[in-house]
């Protein structure tokens, strides 16, 4: 495999031949960051964790440069931010024992370039090799640009898949903005019970983000303990810990069909069943 950066990076943690390692992949991440991963789809890291006939592979697009810090690593700068970043998230796929994760380093702004197509042509390699099962990427009613650049950059590479290489499932999950909002019945629904030492190990390797300032892993944990709790009001909780998905397959299936587009008909949905809930009380 070539990539596009000299620099980028395959790291298999049980040390079988990269492109072995790619060809087993069933559960494939695409994200923008370092720790977005194990944010968003600790549900693929999960079904695969200790099994030997499920596999999971990450894929980062960018090279952690910019990344908001304080205390300790107030004073580091961006290129030993990144060396950092790079670290940990390569010990989270030692801990979630990935099948393969590859950093590919790109600067952020090349991701969020409409007319770069060096980011597609690496993803395209990737998908190519791994003909995964399972897709986890970026939802497009994420508030963080990188994140929608980073979707965007995925759907391209997956529409010029031709039909036998497309996965069977590709979920748009939370991070930047949760999708408590969608109505129940688009809402693509990840348990995530179990295995809680497993997170909080994956999401505590980042000390840069959590020393630095931001408590990633405790909002996260909380977040899918609150979905769990909040998702049905009239019956007990069956799960302790969930995450929420938009089905983006159409996405896939229909190559006319703008992201924009896709996230509208869910706002209005939402925008409808409020009113009519409202009204009912009028």
């Amino acid at each position: 495999m070539k990539f596009h950066r000299p620099e980028a990076d395959i790291f298999v943690p049980d040390g079988t031949d990269a492109e072995q390692a790619l060809s087993r992949t069933t559960h494939l991440c695409i994200c923008a960051h370092q720790d977005d991963m194990e944010i968003f789809a600790f549900h693929g890291i999960l079904e695969c964790f200790n099994r030997k006939d499920y596999w999971f592979t990450g894929v980062v697009l960018t090279d952690g440069a910019g990344s908001a810090r304080s205390g300790e690593y107030g004073q580091y700068s961006d290129q030993e931010m990144q060396k950092v970043r790079f670290r940990e998230q390569r010990k989270a796929a030692q801990i979630g024992e990935y099948s393969a994760l590859i950093q590919l380093l790109h600067p952020s702004s090349a991701v969020k370039d409409n007319n770069n197509r060096q980011v597609v042509e690496d993803l395209l390699e990737i998908l190519k090799l791994a003909k995964p099962k399972v897709v986890y990427l970026h939802n497009p009613a994420d508030k963080h640009d990188t994140h929608v650049a980073t979707l965007s950059k995925a759907i391209t590479a997956l529409r010029s898949l031709s039909p036998g290489y497309l996965p069977d499932q590709v979920f748009g999950c939370e991070v930047w903005r949760n999708l408590d909002w969608v109505c129940d019945e688009d809402k693509v629904v990840l348990p995530v019970d179990g295995h809680q030492n497993l997170s909080a190990a994956l999401l505590g390797v980042f000390d840069s983000q959590i020393a630095g300032g931001k408590r990633y892993d405790l909002a996260t944990e909380g977040r899918r303990l609150s979905n769990a709790t909040y998702f049905q009001s009239h019956e007990t909780d069956t799960n302790t810990a969930l995450t929420y998905a938009l089905d983006l397959m159409p996405l896939l299936l229909d190559k006319n069909l703008k992201m924009s587009d896709f996230v509208s008909t869910q706002i209005r949905k939402f925008e409808q069943d409020a009113r009519n809930r409202a009204d009912k009380f009028n």
